[in-house]
């Protein structure tokens, strides 16, 4: 994960498993100095003091990635489970230190059900550790393939929550920029699945009509203005919600190609549509709304808080499709794509 241009992308991308989600530091792709064992990543004033180890009883491995271990902690006064993120900090470069800041600030300052949440930090000569809310149900594309079924009223419920989400981030100024199925996390079980949006280590903080200019995300998810190399704002979270929605809904992305370049040249063109029979028995409401999203122009696009208003996800379950699951082959579609999208192939229906 990281940022790209147009021959990058994709590189670099970490492969996990559904339980290792809670890990997705970076991975630094350039050499640089590396951070001094004494010197301090975060603030002083937010560290809490001590050893981590002094508060939590340390458990079981959860996941592993370029330069961190996320394991299951037990706080030792009210034995409430957290996840605990070990970052080895003689394997963080100078230059990722910045964006791993920004992470932590972003994580210290939202407070959402639907966000995942920073409970506190540590700091040691060695480790920067990060107590963090516990999400058991990994990965959401992942729950979704074990389920072997899934309905539109289900796809429904998941994008309500993850607008709800986005739409609390862009409230505070925050846009995302990263989202992804790796940073949709769950909690619970069918209709009282909570989603989390998890990974902020490309999340910017903006002002009132500011721009971003740095080409970050994921290939497959990004929008067009971002492939470009220009400037844009929080509507690149939109887009991402639009192709997560039509994923959610078919069990394969809305662009394929059997090259990143091809792949690229139907992104910045929007060229998408809705092939039978998989999308037969999808709601025209359903369908509508992934169009107010996956639209070139980004002024065009509809907000977070025009999502949530919208008849597919505020209207009653007749604005919906049949109860019924989806298409017969939806499960082992998202199986195929889960399996390429970690292997870092170009995505092909």
């Amino acid at each position: 994960m990281g940022c790209f241009n147009s021959k990058e992308a994709g590189a670099g991308r970490p492969k996990t498993t559904t339980q290792q989600q809670q890990q997705a530091t970076p991975e630094p792709t350039v050499t640089t100095a590396e951070v001094r064992a004494d010197e301090k990543i975060s603030m002083d004033q937010d560290i809490s003091q001590g050893n981590v180890e002094d508060f939590y009883v340390v458990g079981k491995e959860l996941g592993r990635g370029a330069f961190s271990v996320v394991r299951e902690g037990t706080r030792k006064t009210t034995s409430d489970k957290v996840a605990l993120k070990y970052i080895e900090k003689k394997f963080v470069k100078k230059k990722h230190i910045e964006q791993l800041r920004r992470e932590i600030d972003i994580m210290k300052k939202v407070k959402h059900e639907n966000v995942l949440s920073l409970k506190e930090i540590f700091e040691s000569d060695s480790h920067l550790t990060l107590v963090m809310e516990l999400v058991t149900g990994g990965e959401l594309f992942y729950k979704i393939v074990e389920r072997g079924s899934f309905t539109e009223k289900g796809a429904r419920n998941v994008v309500r929550q993850v607008c709800a989400g986005v739409e609390y981030l862009h409230s505070q100024g925050i846009a995302h920029r990263d989202l992804k199925p790796e940073n949709l996390l769950c909690n619970g079980e069918g209709e009282d699945m909570t989603i989390k949006i998890a990974d902020f280590g490309l999340s910017k903080i903006f002002g009132t009509g500011e721009a971003l200019e740095t080409s970050c995300g994921t290939p497959d998810y990004v929008a067009p203005e971002v492939l470009t190399g220009g400037s844009y704002d929080n509507a690149v979270d939109m887009w991402s919600i639009g192709v997560i929605t039509y994923i959610l809904l078919c069990g394969f992305p809305p662009f394929y190609a059997s090259s990143q370049n091809l792949l690229f040249e139907k992104i910045l063109t929007a060229d998408y549509d809705f092939p039978e029979p998989e999308w037969t028995h999808v709601s025209e409401h359903a369908k509508a709304f992934i169009r107010n999203l996956i639209v070139k122009d980004p002024d065009q696009r509809h907000t977070a808080k025009q999502c949530l208003d919208d008849l597919w996800l505020s209207g009653s379950d007749q604005s919906i499709g049949s109860a019924a699951d989806l298409h017969s082959h939806f499960a082992e579609k998202m199986k195929k794509y889960n399996d390429q999208r970690r292997g870092g192939q170009s995505s092909n229906n």
